[in-house]
């Protein structure tokens, strides 16, 4: 058991994207009215945007905030008070992907794109990290990478499953000055 509940926090990125699936599947089942054809694609990116954004960097805040040397070392790096700012960040991406998981389509977008760079760039240096200091420490280059890369392609799948490739209708406001 203590094996199984290390593994899961260790590739807690992993664990999140299918939590968040079960869950979908269970809400889906749960459903005693007649499904609309857009039920699913709204379960999968709504427990997507909750597990995968909200309760994923959540905690990524608390695991570079509160034990920085040991995630540090997780990731084959040497602790440093810039984990402070990548916590605070992922803090942030956490508080939107909570208000996304019931908000609109525009607040969704924005909950998969801000963590989709951030995280497309952590790959980035991951590879860098491989390439030039031989560092294959498990939160550089295992599951953790892989989730870097392609939960936020499966993130942008959903929106898209969800919503198409169509723009969002005009809301009728100018932009501010």
């Amino acid at each position: 058991m203590e094996t199984a509940i290390r593994l899961a926090l260790e590739n807690f990125t992993l664990t999140v994207l299918i939590l968040g699936a079960l869950a979908a599947l269970v809400a889906l089942a749960a459903e005693h009215r007649p499904r609309h054809s857009s039920q699913p694609a709204e379960a999968f990116l709504a427990f997507y945007l909750l597990f995968s954004i909200a309760i994923a960097f959540f905690y990524n805040f608390v695991m570079h905030v509160f034990f920085g040397a040991m995630t540090a070392r997780f990731i084959g790096w040497e602790d440093s008070p810039f984990q402070a700012e990548v916590g605070f960040a992922s803090l942030g991406f956490a508080v939107v992907g909570l208000l996304a998981f019931h908000g609109s389509r525009g607040m969704r977008l924005a909950a998969i794109l801000g963590p989709a760079f951030f995280l497309w760039g952590a790959a980035g240096g991951h590879v860098y990290q491989m390439v030039t200091a031989g560092n294959f420490a498990p939160g550089n280059a295992g599951v953790i990478f892989w989730t870097d890369i392609f939960g936020p392609i499966i993130g942008l799948a959903l929106y898209v499953w969800r919503y198409g490739w169509s723009r969002p209708a005009e809301t009728g406001r100018s932009p501010a000055a």
